[in-house]
C-alpha cells in the first residue's frame, strides 16, 4: 500500500504548476510517510568499525536526516559470514546496534531508515576470507578472473536462510524496512542473468527462482507494517545473454506485487561502471528505462529513478513526466546533506560535479567517502564549525576554491572577510579546468562558490594584486591573512627550443587556444583527468591531437574513479593518436621527439605545439607569511584538497 497525502497515484503532479514541490512532497509506504520523494541511497563509505556500521556511519545518515531526506538506506551489508567483498564491508549480523542507533538519530527528523541487503556473490573478493568465491555458475568476473565455485542447492538454502536472519536482526534494531539488493554487483542479479547462470536444475530453468524465495522469506520475516524495497538491474547492457529492459519489465511485473519500492538501475558483469557513471555521461540516463519499468508495473509498486539525478529541478520534471515516483539523489546528497531544506527554501543547494573523485571509495587504500565540494562529508563525527567568540577582519589572498572556501565559512563564523584575487574573475583553477570535459559543472561550484560569499558579506575584490608590503600593512592593522594563491607553472625537465614558440602548458591552452588548427601534443606525467579533458578539448576545437605518457595506459589514475576504460574509449573515438610507455627528450621548431625508455626506441611527432600537463609547483611570491597558507600555494593537488584545507583553516582561526 503506498500513497501520498498530499497528491494521490492517480493525481497529475502537472496541476500543480511549473514551481511544483512534489520532489518534497511526502510519500507513504506500507503506512509508513516519508516526508520527502529524495532517497539517500546506498553506497560504500568505508566507516564501518570491523564490520559493524560505526558511530561515524550514524552520525554520516543522520545528517542526511536532519537536511530532509525522505528515505536513508543504510550501507549494504552482507547476509553471510563467507561474503567479504571488500575490507569494510558491513555483516548483518554485526550491524544490530548500528541500525538501532541510526533509526534513533534519523526519527527525531521523520526520516524512513532502510536496512540495505545483499550478497556479492561471484563479483566479491576472497582476500579476507581465503575461501572460494560463489556464484550459480563457473563464471569468472571479468575485473578480477577468479572461478568461483558453483553454488550447491545446500548453498543457495543458506544465503536464503541469511537474508531470513539479517531481516529478524534488522526488524530487531526498528528499521522501517529493508532493501534487497539485485543491483550490477550482486549475487541476486547474477541468478536472474543469461551471462553468469548457466545452470540446469530448478535454479537454472526458473532464474526468478532464488530472488521470489528471498522476497517471499523476507517479507515473512518483516511482517505487513514494514517497507519491503528492491534494488533491480533492468538492463546489463550485455543483450546477448543478460538482463534486458524488456525481460526486467517482465521480472519486475511478477516481483512488484509482492514489494514496497522498487529502484530501477542498470550495469552488470561487463559494465559494472555503468551504474554510477561520472559527468561524461549525462544525468538522468535512466529515464527511459525507468518510465518503462514504471509502465510494465501499472502502478503497483512506486518506482525510484536512479542514475546521476543531482540537479532538484531535473528531479522535479522527471516525477511531473510520470517517469518515477520518488528520485534516489545519493551523490547530490553527499555534496549537500541539507539539500531538501534547501529547496524547501527556494535556494540552490551546493552542486555535485559528478567527478567520483572523492565519494567512490572501493579502493585498496579504503579511503574514507567524502566530496570534492563538501569538506564535512564522511566526517561528520567531527564537531561542525562554530561562531567566532570575537569577530576580527581576515584577509584572504586569492579567490580559488580555497580561498573561497575559506572566506565563505570564515563569514559564517562571524569574521569580517575580504578577498583578493588578482584575475578578472574569482573561481582560479576550477574555472580554468572547466574549459576541459566536465566544463558547466565545475563552473556551477565555482559559481556557488562565489555567490555564497556574497550572501555572507564577503568583500570580493578582483582585478587586484597584493605585494608583500600590503600584507606587513595588513598584519601591522592586526588583520588575519590567508594565503590561498595559488600556482605556477613549472619549467619542464627536457629541453625546449629557446623561442618556446613549440612549447605551452595546460593552463594557458585551456585559457586561450590556437585559433588555427594545429597540431598538438598533450603529455601526461600524472595520469589523471587533467591530460585526458584538454586534449579531448583540443580535438573538439579540430586540433589533430597527439597523447602520450610515461604510463602503459592512457589516464591510468582514472581507474580509481571508474574512467578508465571510458576516457580510453573517448581517446579512440576521437581520434587522438596514443603514444604510451615514452619520455619526452626533447622540443623544438621540428617537433616533439619521444623515447622507449626501455627499448630506446624514438620516435617524432613533427611540428606539433607541446601541452605540458605537469603538475604546477605553489606560487611562493608571498612565502614570507606562510602560516595560514592553504591550498596549492602549499603544494599543488587536486580541488578537494584545496577545499578541505579552506573550510579547516577558516574553523580554526
Amino acid at each position: 500500500m503506498w500513497s501520498c497525502p498530499r497528491a494521490s497515484a492517480a493525481t497529475s503532479v502537472s496541476d500543480r504548476g511549473p514551481r511544483s514541490s512534489v520532489l518534497t512532497d511526502p510519500i507513504t509506504l506500507a503506512g509508513r510517510t516519508a516526508p520527502a520523494r529524495v532517497i539517500f541511497g546506498p553506497h560504500e563509505t568505508n566507516l564501518a568499525a570491523g564490520r559493524a556500521l560505526s558511530r561515524r556511519h550514524v552520525d554520516y545518515y543522520a545528517r542526511r536526516a536532519r537536511g530532509g531526506a525522505g528515505i536513508v538506506v543504510t550501507e549494504v551489508a552482507s547476509v553471510h559470514a563467507a561474503d567479504h567483498p571488500y575490507e569494510r564491508a558491513p555483516l548483518a549480523a554485526d550491524c544490530a546496534a548500528g541500525w538501532a542507533e541510526t533509526v534513533a538519530a534519523c526519527r527525531p527528523h521523520g526520516t524512513l531508515v532502510l536496512a540495505g541487503l545483499g550478497h556479492a556473490g561471484l563479483q566479491g573478493s576472497s582476500a579476507w576470507t581465503r575461501a572460494p568465491l560463489h556464484a550459480p555458475s563457473r563464471v569468472p568476473d571479468p575485473a578480477t578472473r577468479e572461478l568461483p565455485a558453483e553454488m550447491t542447492a545446500a548453498d543457495i538454502d543458506s544465503v536464503v536462510d541469511g537474508f531470513r536472519g539479517a531481516a529478524a536482526t534488522a526488524v530487531a534494531a526498528g528499521v522501517d524496512g529493508i532493501e534487497l539488493d539485485a543491483g550490477p554487483a550482486s549475487l541476486l542479479r547474477q541468478f536472474l542473468s543469461g551471462l553468469t547462470n548457466m545452470r540446469t536444475d530448478r535454479y537454472g530453468t526458473d532464474r526468478t527462482l532464488l530472488l521470489n524465495r528471498v522476497i517471499t522469506t523476507v517479507r515473512s520475516e518483516l511482517g505487513p507494517g514494514r517497507i519491503l524495497a528492491l534494488r533491480l538491474c533492468c538492463d546489463e547492457n550485455a543483450p546477448w545473454a543478460g538482463i534486458t529492459p524488456d525481460l526486467a519489465a517482465a521480472h519486475a511485473a511478477e516481483f512488484a506485487p509482492h514489494l514496497d519500492l522498487l529502484t530501477v538501475v542498470r550495469g552488470g558483469l561487463f559494465t559494472p561502471g555503468s551504474y554510477r557513471p561520472d559527468a561524461h555521461t549525462p544525468p538522468g540516463f535512466n529515464a527511459e528505462l525507468c518510465r518503462h519499468i514504471r509502465d510494465a508495473v501499472a502502478g503497483t509498486v512506486p518506482i525510484v529513478l536512479q542514475g546521476s539525478i543531482v540537479d532538484p529541478e531535473h528531479a522535479r520534471r522527471m516525477l511531473e513526466d510520470g517517469v518515477c515516483d520518488a528520485v534516489e539523489m545519493t551523490r547530490a546528497q553527499i555534496a549537500d546533506p541539507d539539500l531538501v531544506v534547501t529547496v524547501r527554501a527556494g535556494r540552490d543547494p551546493r552542486p555535485c560535479v559528478l567527478c567520483n573523485q572523492a565519494c567512490l571509495v572501493r579502493d585498496f587504500h579504503n579511503p574514507v567517502v567524502g566530496c570534492i565540494g563538501n569538506p564535512e562529508a564522511g566526517h561528520e563525527d567531527e564537531q561542525s564549525v562554530s561562531p567566532a567568540l570575537q569577530a576580527r577582519d581576515v584577509l584572504v589572498v586569492g579567490g580559488g576554491p580555497a580561498g573561497l572556501e575559506a572566506a565563505r565559512t570564515l563569514a559564517a563564523r562571524g569574521h569580517r572577510v575580504q578577498v583578493r584575487e588578482r584575475a578578472d574573475r574569482c573561481g582560479g583553477l576550477l574555472r580554468t579546468a572547466a574549459a576541459g570535459v566536465g566544463r558547466d559543472r565545475l563552473a556551477t561550484l565555482a559559481d556557488w562558490l562565489e555567490d555564497r560569499c556574497r550572501d555572507s558579506g564577503v568583500d570580493l575584490r578582483c582585478g587586484t594584486e597584493v605585494t608583500a608590503p600590503d600584507l606587513d600593512d595588513a598584519h601591522a592593522a592586526g588583520t588575519a591573512i590567508v594565503l590561498a594563491t595559488g600556482s605556477r607553472d613549472r619549467q619542464p625537465g627536457f629541453p625546449v627550443a629557446a623561442d618556446a614558440a613549440c612549447y605551452t602548458t595546460a593552463r594557458r591552452v585551456l585559457d586561450r587556444p590556437p585559433a588555427e588548427p594545429r597540431t598538438m601534443l598533450v603529455w601526461d606525467p600524472a595520469g589523471g583527468p587533467i591530460a585526458v579533458a584538454v586534449a579531448e578539448r583540443l580535438a573538439a576545437l579540430g586540433h589533430p591531437v597527439h597523447y602520450a605518457t610515461c604510463d602503459p595506459i592512457a589516464g591510468s589514475r582514472l581507474a580509481p574513479i571508474g574512467d578508465l576504460v571510458g576516457a580510453n574509449a573517448r581517446l579512440r573515438r576521437a581520434g587522438i593518436t596514443r603514444h604510451r610507455s615514452v619520455t619526452v627528450r626533447a622540443v623544438d621548431p621540428t617537433g616533439v621527439h619521444l623515447e622507449h625508455p626501455i627499448t630506446g626506441e624514438r620516435s617524432t611527432v613533427p611540428d606539433a605545439l607541446f601541452v605540458d600537463c605537469s603538475a604546477g609547483l605553489p606560487d611562493d611570491k608571498l612565502a614570507g607569511i606562510r602560516r595560514n597558507g592553504i591550498g596549492d600555494c602549499v603544494a599543488p593537488r587536486t580541488v578537494r584538497e584545496a577545499i578541505r584545507e579552506g573550510y579547516r583553516l577558516a574553523a580554526e582561526l
